[in-house]
């Protein structure tokens, strides 16, 4: 017997975990961490329906917190397995789980010294010291290298173009073929390749954060180019928030590439976030796996700076840039504004019309970020309230998922439909319209994952 659970990004977009059941053997494919809406994030401290040492394995889709950020949690309550990735993920991964054990070890610290958390005290979800033993269990498997993880279980992990290092999770067993999606990357974008064509899988899992939706044709930086330029003639600050590992890359790709047009001026750019700039890192040591054509004419990770551009390397030195009027464009994580440094920017940016926030990702519900491009004017930072007068914007062009028409081009590949396609990470609008136009457009039988269904494959 093979069955399915839907453990997370059921429903959400959010916290995705999939168990698989394979005998007596139990396989979790990504241990993400709920974010966002506050029912949501009490998942987070809810025990899972199985125990962690009955896990036999993990296997990680890439690094993104929503697909790795539980793994300490379960370390810490036991889990001793192996825990599957690409050599990226488990480069990036490392970067992810100790910055995020670190937010909520200082995020327990500020609620207890300020008192606006309703838990006396208020405790971290996992510490550092859980996120560097669930790091030792990290264990790298290179693409379309099928590898044995249980008694007939075999991984083979297939580039996804999302995110350096991700993957989808390709699990062959009782004779059956089960492709686990993760998140599908772009096609035809900066810094990574396509994603990999498939061809057949008996059971499917695919992504729906866009499912309903069509990204910005790309307007070769003109968004971009506009927003800088006004934003310096008022004299304001462009504020960035970003994932750091990932997203970075591509708005500095950009904002790199319109100074040399000077299709902008060349103003300082900070990047105040450790865990970008060690991410740099890992990407120029992985350059065999970016996308050739942009690191033509480019070495390293020269492919990711700007002239006028500052790793920022101490809290010190980022309380000075947040106090500093200078006309500047300061990029900080987090990308939906949840918490790090930005959070500090925003807090001294957001009241001043001269100044622009950018918001260049997806915005899950719940969160500060989604708030903010919703149109709240007042938003709440570190317990205090901040009114929003700076100007509010999105660009959706760079965006690592794939719209509704690159989910169809992907799957265009399939030579027969899957017995069966589990539509998960998503909201609800997007599931059902990808779900609508997987019916119309493929015949294909097609069914929305609930939060702890359980299916037989």
């Amino acid at each position: 017997m093979v069955r399915l659970t839907f453990l997370g990004a059921a429903g959400t977009v959010t916290g995705s975990k999939h168990l698989l059941d394979v005998g007596a053997h139990r396989i979790l494919v990504d241990c993400g961490l709920f974010q966002g809406l506050k029912d949501l994030r009490a998942r987070n401290w809810e025990p899972l329906p199985v125990a962690p040492d009955d896990l036999h394995a993990i296997v990680l889709t890439h690094a993104h917190l929503d697909h790795v950020g539980y793994l300490p949690r379960l370390v810490a309550q036991g889990f001793r397995g192996r825990v599957f990735c690409t050599p990226g993920t488990k480069d990036l991964a490392g970067l992810v789980l100790r910055d995020a054990a670190r937010i909520q070890e200082e995020d327990a610290r500020d609620a207890n010294r300020y008192g606006y958390s309703k838990h006396h005290p208020a405790l971290p979800l996992y510490t550092t010291v859980d996120a560097e033993l669930a790091l030792t269990m990290l264990q790298p498997v290179g693409y379309e290298r099928p590898m044995p993880i249980a008694p007939d279980v075999q991984l083979e992990f297939i580039n996804a173009g999302h995110l350096l290092g991700s993957a989808f999770a390709r699990i062959t067993t009782a004779g059956r073929v089960i492709l686990f999606g993760g998140d599908l990357g772009r096609y035809g974008r900066p810094v990574l390749p396509d994603p990999t064509p498939v061809d057949r899988a008996d059971t499917l899992l695919i992504e729906s954060t866009y499912g309903n939706r069509r990204h910005d044709v790309d307007d070769n930086g003109e968004q971009l180019a506009r927003l800088v330029n006004q934003t310096h003639d008022r004299g304001g600050k462009l504020i960035i928030p970003s994932f750091a590992i990932g997203r970075v890359n591509e708005v500095i790709y950009w904002l790199d590439r319109l100074e040399d047009q000077q299709r902008i001026p060349v103003l300082p750019v900070f990047v105040d976030s450790p865990m970008a700039a060690r991410a740099f890192e890992f990407y120029a040591q992985h350059s065999e796996q970016l996308d050739p054509e942009m690191l033509a004419g480019r070495q390293g990770v020269r492919a990711f700076y700007t002239r006028r551009m500052t790793m920022v390397a101490s809290p010190q030195q980022s309380k000075e840039i947040v106090a500093s009027r200078q006309p500047s464009i300061v990029i900080a994580s987090s990308g939906m504004a949840t918490g790090g440094r930005v959070l500090y920017h925003l807090r001294a940016t957001l009241p001043d019309a001269r100044n622009t926030i950018l918001f260049v990702g997806y915005q899950a519900a719940g969160t500060r970020g989604r708030r903010l491009v919703d149109g709240e004017k007042t938003v709440r930072i570190k317990g205090a309230d901040i009114a929003v007068h700076a100007r509010i914007e999105r660009l959706d062009s760079m965006s690592a998922h794939a719209d509704v028409d690159e989910i169809m081009r992907w799957l265009g590949h399939f030579t027969s439909a899957p017995t069966m396609t589990y539509l998960v990470h998503g909201e609800s609008e997007a599931l059902h319209a990808l779900k609508d136009r997987l019916a119309t457009d493929k015949q294909w039988p097609v069914h929305v994952a609930a939060h702890q269904e359980q299916v037989e494959l």
